[in-house]
């Protein structure tokens, strides 16, 4: 994995991200090219990471190893298109654009390509991102072995066999920070209602969703469900509050929530495919 060399098509946040956190672990700058058609982007790279830089796609290419598409979604056919025919043999292809399929991506570069399609979400920026990764059938072991390597860099990583379930990710993960944010967002203005300042209720709010999301990662207690009996005492305010969210429906609400959000990565894979065999 070390001496592999890794080309970057797009140098924006997710990019950013991935090339610090396998700086952060000992990666060789001089293994890691960007293109970005940015020249202030460009520099910011450089100076960072001390890596190359160009503004030309297929100049990133040359010699690398593994390629990472972490342009906009609907960017992605055009580079691909550009760069058909120009990819190392052997080589493979890493895709971090939501919602294109590896079929759809392979048949822009020409098909018979390896790839594996990566749904990071936003915490990936500051490292703590969870990373759900899918192989095409193209795609070995070793390779599968070099993407999960890169995409650690920027946190945790899960593999899954069929490639539908990316859109359950997409609604699970990929979207999730959000929700959190609406919950915290919520608990900070109704603690501001209750008569907290606003800078006291963020910062408890914060804390206390860190300090869960640490316990649930830390706890040896099988679920979240048992951690919150845990903390739970029968007759206490947290009960109390628990049910007015129960009676609300709280359960169904993240439940329909996600639903629509799966249906809409379904809705949106399917229209940046649907020209995948045209030009």
């Amino acid at each position: 994995m070390k001496k592999l060399s890794i080309a970057f098509i797009g140098g924006g946040n997710m990019a950013r991200s991935l090339i610090g956190g396998l700086i952060a672990d000992g990666y060789a700058p001089e293994l890691i090219a960007v293109s970005d058609t940015d020249e202030a982007q460009r520099r910011l790279l450089s100076e960072r990471f001390g890596i190359r830089t160009v503004a030309s796609n297929r100049e990133a290419l040359q010699g690398a190893d593994v390629l990472v598409i972490a342009v906009k979604p609907q960017m992605v056919e055009s580079v691909a298109r550009e760069i058909a025919g120009e990819l190392p043999a052997g080589g493979l292809v890493i895709s971090v654009a939501a919602g294109i399929r590896t079929d759809t991506l392979s048949a822009w570069l020409d098909g018979g390509v390896a790839v594996v399609r990566a749904m990071p979400n936003t915490p990936a920026l500051v490292q703590s991102g969870a990373t759900v990764l899918y192989a095409n059938p193209q795609a070995s072991a070793g390779q599968r072995e070099t993407a999960e390597s890169i995409l650690r860099a920027v946190g945790l990583t899960q593999w899954v066999d069929e490639e539908d379930l990316m859109d359950a990710v997409t609604a699970l993960s990929g979207s999730g920070p959000a929700y959190f944010f609406l919950v915290m967002e919520a608990l900070e203005q109704a603690g501001c209602r209750l008569g907290l300042s606003p800078p006291i209720s963020r910062l408890l709010t914060v804390q206390t969703a860190f300090g869960a999301a640490k316990m649930a990662l830390e706890s040896t207690a099988s679920s979240p469900g048992e951690l919150r009996v845990q903390v739970t005492s029968p007759g206490g305010t947290t009960e109390r509050a628990l049910q007015v969210l129960r009676d609300g429906d709280l359960e169904g609400l993240f439940e329909r929530a996600l639903a629509a959000a799966r249906q809409r990565s379904i809705e949106l894979s399917n229209l940046l495919g649907k020209d995948t065999h045209a030009g």
